[in-house]
């Protein structure tokens, strides 16, 4: 195979990669402000490729220029425009279609944008799997499992999207986030493996069958950290339209059990991570990527003790997820070159 091409395949992939994380670092954002529920259909913005800016974009008004699908707000309700046409000077009913989709009809431009940037990222990181997949193509002789999995990661965009719609459609379902949230982690993934087995690399370590064990038990602990989060990140939410946004001290009032399991199986994870980072500096592997898992699983006990007893200063639950895909995708590749070892001495 020509090493350029196969150069070119591995910096798509870290690019692509890393926009995929950019999209997360977005989606961050928007649950941070509430902007969720800032377009309220899906793929376009109230009917528009791009979203409006002003309130009155979404009001009925004479001699208006309506495109079909485009969408208004009449009564608190969402309207469809159902074909293109010029508005009279009274509002007729029969031009439009009710929203059924649900029955949120609220604009706020900054919620709306956010949004809107956070879909645009998602494309962004749609069309680098697509480049990714037809590259991919130069490796069909040699790693036939390249090519494969690059166009298993197309279709999980895919339906990454398809996830997407559902949780705008469902108005911010709290099991429908959380699926999106973990699909996301699947695609960092899928990345990753595409970014290691497409760098040549010979094994350098011994096996170890017992340290893979922990480091895939590590591995899937922080998946579970991951969902528990979303989970009390929607309880919190949920606080937040009770008792106000300027009420922070009262989020975690009487919290739900997610909360104090998620706080309390952290010492689980720090324990087995910590007696992981023992193993392999008591066996001199070159497995280094274990200090950044510590270092960010210190970085996320900070921020914890920051939301919890400083009432969420800001951007603190954003570094949070943020920071938690980070470890995934680190544990994820560590457990890689973990598997990468010589296996002709299976013990240590």
């Amino acid at each position: 195979m020509n090493v350029k091409m196969k150069e070119n395949f591995r910096k798509t992939a870290k690019v692509t990669l890393i926009l995929v994380y950019l999209v997360i670092v977005a989606g961050a954002v928007v649950r941070m402000t509430g902007s969720g529920m800032g377009c309220p259909d899906w793929p376009k913005c109230f009917g528009h490729y791009i979203p409006p800016t002003e309130i009155s974009e979404l009001q009925w008004h004479s001699e208006m220029d309506v495109k079909k699908g485009q969408i208004i707000i009449v009564n608190e309700t969402l309207k469809v425009a159902k074909a293109n046409f010029t508005t009279n000077e009274n509002y007729n009913e029969q031009n439009w279609l009710p929203y059924t989709k649900h029955k949120y009809a609220e604009f706020n431009a900054t919620h709306t944008w956010i949004e809107y940037i956070n879909r645009l990222c998602g494309a962004l990181a749609g069309l680098g799997t697509f480049i990714l997949a037809i590259l991919s193509f130069s490796f069909w002789k040699t790693h036939k499992s390249i090519t494969l999995i690059s166009w298993l990661t197309v279709f999980a965009m895919g339906f990454q999207g398809w996830l997407g719609a559902t949780v705008v459609y469902s108005v911010l379902e709290p099991a429908k986030i959380t699926i999106h949230m973990i699909m996301a982690l699947i695609i960092v993934a899928l990345l990753i493996y595409l970014v290691f087995k497409s760098k040549a690399k010979n094994a350098t370590d011994r096996y170890s069958k017992k340290l893979n064990t922990l480091l895939g038990i590590a591995l899937f602990l922080t998946l579970i950290q991951i969902a528990l989060g979303t989970q009390v990140r929607q309880f919190v939410d949920e606080q937040i339209d009770i008792v106000g946004y300027t009420a922070k001290n009262l989020w975690l009032q009487n919290a739900s059990i997610q909360f104090y399991f998620h706080r309390t199986f952290s010492i689980i994870v720090v324990l087995l991570n910590s007696f992981i980072l023992y193993r392999i500096r008591k066996d001199n592997l070159s497995l280094s990527k274990i200090n950044w898992v510590i270092l960010l699983i210190g970085l996320e006990i900070v921020t914890g003790i920051f939301m919890y007893y400083w009432d969420f200063p800001f951007s603190t639950q954003a570094i949070h997820l943020v920071l938690a895909s980070i470890l995934f995708g680190i544990q994820f590749y560590l457990l890689l070159e973990a598997l990468n070892t010589r296996k002709s001495n299976k013990t240590l």
